[in-house]
């Protein structure tokens, strides 16, 4: 095995039982009964539409209480309100409910601003239950999929645990599609919650045996599910991935799962980085903010929980998701700077920084997602660089490709479900910052245009007949602050995104 050293014993031993998945809201949808507001307990919650215009269901609320909706909605401060945002009224007089919430959902509201509402109304969420008043607004399945995500609590590792929240009871006016149109965006809030969970997960519970271990439990969904183990990569040469983890007493693992809903077509390939700690090896990361690094298997995350979904849903179409599985540590059979590596390709790396571990799991990948599958086309994800953040921020995470029709489907997907992305440039002058004195290349570029020279790094590895997009999801995997659907901490960014892809471009 070319470049790589005498493996550590390994010790395999599971750190914890394994943690189950964090479970979405109970959310259900009923015929509009105004009979039952006043005895409704926990809260009520009030969609309003333009000028404060109140329907049936909100006129009853407003009689019960005794004109207090009204003057709410009759305030200067209402009249400030954004769609999406709502206002509070506490203990209100005349029902049960220990408040009421009311939000403003235009009747031409977007998606966006629906899930807002939705993210609005899950802040006031109690154990004893929610009434939602929704009577004819339109989208409120998306309302419902806002509710859900932002609801998001984890608290695997806690000893005392998050207060259980009462079901969600949507009453509208065609409660049945309301239902139907809800529950694929249910099943992707699923899926997300999925990749929140493994991206919120420590190092020492989310090792990669764990990792592997909750991907293969999800064959009971009807996916396929296969672990490579070192010895199988060893045989096809994935030698570049498996220097990355060889100082681990953690076993590198390539896991691949197979969603076949369609027909004969070729499957989308979607491959993802699954760094499961990244000390940055030899070249040592800071230790300030270190921590962070159990979310540096973002991507693999995302995957994961894109197959989830599909598989919940039984989406019609073929797709695979591959995730390289690795630790990045110390010790003195560690990958050093100048050490030359060689890919399952057969192209030659040479190893300046041990911190630029990300692109030598995923070329491996990438290449074996190729040879086996011959993708229609393949998008690899990954929390792969800082100066990601530095260009992009948290908004938006960053896109390369070399094919613009595929790349404008993926964008225009991730603009339907809110979620950001900017195209990044990509060319020869990129390209030629990797030329290796010794190697066929180098595995960085240098600091100008790191983000760029990354993708090019990774774009040596596809195939010219291979439409491929890679996103780079480093500033929006985790947020220290909440988002308009997510709470602090980890996203699952990327999973409506690359669902919706999936409906609108490879289901009939």
């Amino acid at each position: 095995m070319p470049g790589l050293g005498a493996s550590l014993p390994r010790d395999t031993k599971k750190q914890s039982q394994e943690q189950p998945v964090t479970d979405p809201v109970s959310i259900s949808f009923h015929a509009t009964d105004i009979d039952a507001i006043a005895a409704a307990e926990g809260t009520i919650a009030v969609l309003i539409g333009e000028e404060g215009k109140l329907d049936q269901a909100a006129r009853r609320v407003n009689r019960l209480t005794k004109g207090a909706l009204a003057r709410l909605v009759e305030s200067e401060g209402w009249g400030k309100k954004k769609p999406g945002e709502g206002a509070v009224l506490d203990w209100p007089a005349g029902v049960t409910a220990e408040k009421i919430v009311a939000i403003h959902l235009p009747r031409g509201a977007s998606v966006t601003e629906a899930r807002k509402a939705g993210a609005t109304l899950a802040k006031s969420l109690g154990k004893a239950g929610t009434l939602v008043l929704a009577g004819n607004a339109r989208r409120v399945a998306d309302v419902a999929l806002g509710t859900a995500l932002m609801a998001y609590e984890f608290d695997a590792q806690r000893t005392k645990k998050a207060e259980p929240k009462g079901e969600v009871r949507i009453m509208a006016k065609a409660p049945e599609e309301a239902e139907a149109a809800a529950r694929p965006l249910l099943a992707a809030a699923e899926g997300v919650f999925f990749t929140r969970d493994l991206v919120n997960e420590p190092a020492n519970v989310l090792t990669t045996e764990e990792f592997a271990t909750r991907l293969k439990d999800m064959e009971r969904l009807g996916l396929k599910v296969e672990v490579l183990e070192e010895a199988d990569m060893e045989k096809l040469g994935m030698n570049a991935l498996l220097a990355v983890g060889m100082a681990s007493v953690m076993p590198s693992k390539v896991v691949v799962m197979q969603w076949n809903g369609g027909g004969d077509e070729a499957p989308l390939a979607l491959v993802g980085k699954g760094v499961v700690f990244d000390t940055g090896g030899i070249s040592l990361k800071p230790a300030a903010g270190m921590e962070d690094m159990t979310m540096d298997m973002g991507g693999a995350g995302v995957v994961s929980g894109v197959m989830r979904t599909l598989a919940l849903r039984k989406a019609k179409a073929n797709v695979v998701g591959l995730v390289g599985l690795v630790e990045n540590t110390i010790a003195g059979n560690a990958q050093r700077p100048g050490d030359v590596v060689h890919s399952m390709k057969g192209d030659t790396i040479e190893v300046i920084n041990t911190d630029a571990e990300g692109r030598l799991v995923l070329c491996d990948v990438m290449w074996y997602a190729q040879d086996r599958f011959k993708p229609a086309g393949m998008i690899d994800l990954a929390t792969l660089t800082g100066a990601m953040i530095i260009a992009l921020g948290h908004e938006n995470a960053g896109v390369f490709s070399n094919d613009d029709a595929f790349c404008g489907k993926l964008l225009k997907a991730a603009e339907a479900e809110g979620e950001g992305v900017w195209r990044l440039p990509m060319g020869q002058a990129y390209d030629d910052q990797l030329k290796s004195r010794i190697a066929d290349m180098k595995n960085v570029g240098g600091r100008p245009a790191g983000s760029i020279t990354a993708a090019q790094f990774l774009k040596r590895f596809v195939k010219d007949e291979t439409p491929w997009c890679h996103i780079d999801i480093a500033g929006v995997a985790l947020r220290t602050s909440d988002s308009a659907t997510a709470p602090k901490g980890a996203t699952g960014w990327g999973v409506l995104a690359l669902d919706r892809l999936v409906k609108d471009a490879y289901e009939g």
